[in-house]
C-alpha cells in the first residue's frame, strides 16, 4: 500500500508548523570559519535560545563573497531580507538586540539588501 496524496499533504502541513518563518544563515564555508564564523554562529545561537525565539540559525555554504566574510544572511518577517559582512561577536550582538528584537537594519554593517 502507497502514500496517498492526503497523506502527503498532512505531512506537508505539519512540517510547515515546525518550520519558523524567521531565520538566520551563517556562512561557514573555509573563508567564513576563517574569518570567525564559529564565533558569530555561537553567539547567535545563544541568543536566540537566552531569548527563547522560534527562530532557525543555521550554517551554509559559500555565497562567493568571500571577502565580507563573516556573512551573516538574516529573514526576520516585517525587515527586509539582508546580507550582514564582516560580522563579528559585537555585531551578532547587535543583530539580535536591533534587527531581531526591534526590527531595525543595523545600518552600518548591511553588505546587501
Amino acid at each position: 500500500m502507497g502514500i496517498t496524496r492526503q497523506d502527503l499533504d498532512k505531512l506537508k502541513e505539519a512540517a510547515g508548523k515546525r518550520v519558523p518563518k524567521d531565520w538566520i544563515r551563517v556562512g561557514y564555508s573555509t573563508c567564513g570559519v576563517a574569518a570567525g564564523a564559529d564565533v558569530v554562529y555561537s553567539v547567535l545561537v545563544e541568543e536566540v535560545k537566552a531569548r527563547g525565539l522560534n527562530l532557525d540559525v543555521k550554517k551554509c555554504g559559500c555565497v562567493g563573497l568571500c571577502s565580507a566574510e563573516p556573512l551573516v544572511e538574516v529573514n526576520v518577517e516585517g525587515v527586509p531580507h539582508v546580507f550582514y559582512g564582516k560580522v563579528t561577536k559585537d555585531v551578532a550582538h547587535k543583530i539580535m538586540d536591533e534587527h531581531v528584537s526591534q526590527k531595525k537594519l543595523v545600518e552600518n554593517h548591511i553588505y546587501e539588501l
